[in-house]
């Protein structure tokens, strides 16, 4: 493997069977380009490949995903010559094409949450079809504490379609932390089980589905997931986008949240834009 593809890893750990890991356990997997690009990549392969029947997807070390990487978001592709809000746009079109992916893999997709799933790695496992979780795996729609809106990715569109309306906003608008106890309790996963037996519990899953006809499990997938969508997750992931950069290129909410993380304070959110020094 050479660059950005040792951050995404596809292995065959049974027959039918694919892994996908997402491996930058230093940086938690966070969603920075180098790993998103990549993965949008073995997605698209995998989709194609009929000898899959199943994906796990999982993240390496002891994060999920943490969401956005607040110290090096990597290299975008083709935004040569573009101004920073086209930029921003194009940003998070890769970003949505990720998690679109997923629902339109033709394989039913099971998240393997082995950690912290934060933000935009929340996202990641919503667009999952199955959710299993480690018992020391935890959820947290991130956004907010940033200064930002909660709503990116899909999320405000999937997770009250996971757990229901008033939970939902409940953990969007106060940021807090939800362990796979809770999450099981809710239904934001199927179970919880120790770290030791995630991958094994997630590959029986998987092989269990395998066993049966592929143009039964594949409708199967297309129908539930059409039969949740009161609209266009496409179009909903398009307003989150703009809202998440209306906040985030008029004001300065994002870096003040992440200065005042790394000293240890309250975050002070006053809403303007101040110009870096």
């Amino acid at each position: 493997m050479t660059g950005t593809e040792q951050f995404v890893l596809v292995e065959h750990p049974r027959p039918a069977v694919a892994l996908v890991t997402l491996n930058r356990p230093e940086r938690m997997n966070s969603m920075a380009f180098d790993v998103m690009v990549p993965l949008k990549a073995a997605l698209d392969e995998i989709s194609h490949d009929n000898d899959v029947r199943a994906v796990v997807l999982t993240g390496a070390g002891r994060g999920f995903s943490s969401g956005a990487d607040h110290k090096s978001a990597g290299s975008v592709p083709h935004v040569d010559g573009l101004t920073r809000p086209t930029f921003g746009l194009r940003s998070m079109e890769i970003l949505d094409d990720v998690i679109l992916a997923l629902r339109k893999l033709h394989q039913p997709v099971i998240a393997a949450v082995n950690g912290a799933a934060i933000g935009g790695g929340l996202c990641l496992a919503l667009a999952a079809d199955i959710r299993v979780a480690a018992t020391d795996a935890y959820f947290r729609a991130a956004g907010i504490n940033n200064g930002l809106t909660a709503s990116e990715l899909g999320l405000s569109y999937l997770l009250p379609r996971a757990i229901g309306s008033s939970r939902a906003f409940e953990i969007m608008l106060t940021g807090r932390d939800v362990d796979a106890e809770e999450a099981a309790r809710i239904g934001l996963v199927s179970r919880h089980v120790p770290p030791e037996e995630l991958l094994d519990t997630c590959y029986a899953i998987a092989e269990r589905i395998a066993a049966f006809s592929r143009p039964g499990t594949e409708l199967t997938k297309r129908t539930l997931w059409s039969g949740l969508d009161a609209g266009s997750l496409e179009s909903h992931m398009q307003a989150e986008g703009l809202g998440q950069l209306y906040i985030r290129l008029l004001t300065s909410n994002f870096e003040e949240a992440v200065a005042a993380r790394k000293d240890g304070r309250a975050p002070l959110f006053t809403d303007d834009k101040r110009e870096s020094p």
